[in-house]
């Protein structure tokens, strides 16, 4: 197997363990989505400890206003985005689960969107067009009657929470971008699995979860730490792995291994039952990210 067989086989692993993260952390719909995002975190920051305290003086590397972007990172994306996504899928009666992954695949447009807004990064016609057409299909998506007035509270809702993760996350890519300068993306991660368990106990206690932090049971500690070495620190890695042996088109390609697995999960493991409307909407939806995406890379590839 050549470098770029493996590098190709790392991603599409990575995106399967990305699927299966979705179907291990739905089964902890009993638990506030603020306490099972606290203790992922802290299990991550445990395990990454070793390292940290092993490279402690990589830290003092790290400038004022990048411990900042990696506070807001840890924000929007550790805490925030993680719990809207939990409660998303914490919302089974409402919402299958292949549609909550299906949504998360606008992360790339609010990402260039807020990299437009926040570091300037020009956008042109092309596309504002394909970032409107994502949106209709992920309408499509959300509401397989496509109307909002026939659909149940419960389901809105659950649509909101998944489109608030997907924002959460893409818009946290531009602070990511900023944090990540000349600094190890190891120290970066690290610093995220620090912060975030503070801002989701913050939020723990405001929303009046403080009480379920510590009645967890057994099977459900297992799966934070499922959950831990799945979509965090392992999956991550393997990724990470595969990207520095594959181009980034290849890769985006690739990376739709994740909802098309996931979709076949829900299928199968959780009774998932899409309707005509809903899988044309995902279909659009990764055809138009892959084009986003592709044209994302060129635009980077342009000499300055």
């Amino acid at each position: 197997m050549n470098q770029t067989q493996l590098g190709s086989l790392a991603v599409i692993v990575a995106a399967l363990l990305w699927s299966l993260d979705g179907y291990l952390r739905q089964s902890l719909y009993s638990l506030p989505p603020t306490v099972v995002v606290f203790w992922e975190h802290v299990v991550g920051f445990v395990i990454l400890l070793p390292i940290i305290l092993a490279t402690l003086r990589r830290f003092r590397e790290v400038t004022k206003k990048q411990w900042w972007a990696i506070a807001l990172v840890s924000f929007l994306s550790g805490a925030l985005g993680t719990i809207l996504y939990t409660a998303a899928l914490g919302k089974a009666q409402y919402i299958p689960f292949s549609v909550v992954v299906f949504l998360q695949q606008l992360q790339p447009v609010f990402a260039i969107s807020a990299a437009a807004l926040l570091l300037k990064e020009p956008i042109g016609k092309r596309f504002a067009l394909l970032a409107a057409l994502a949106l209709v299909a992920a309408y499509f998506i959300s509401f397989p009657d496509l109307t909002v007035a026939a659909t149940k509270a419960g389901t809105f809702l659950a649509a909101i929470m998944a489109l608030g993760a997907a924002a959460s996350w893409g818009a946290s890519t531009a602070f990511s971008k900023y944090a990540l300068k000349d600094t190890s993306f190891l120290h970066i991660t690290a610093a995220r699995f620090g912060l975030a368990p503070i801002f989701a106990l913050v939020l723990a206690f405001m929303l009046g979860h403080s009480s379920s932090l510590l009645a967890l049971s057994g099977p459900q500690w297992g799966k934070i730490v499922a959950i831990t070495f799945s979509t965090g620190l392992v999956a991550l890695a393997i990724y990470y792995f595969g990207l520095k042996r594959i181009p980034a088109s290849r890769s985006t390609l690739l990376e739709l291994t994740w909802p098309l697995s996931a979709a076949l999960v829900g299928f199968f493991f959780l009774g998932d039952r899409l309707t005509g409307t809903q899988w044309l909407g995902a279909l659009v939806l990764i055809v138009v990210i892959y084009l986003v995406e592709r044209d994302a890379e060129r635009v980077t590839r342009q000499p300055a």
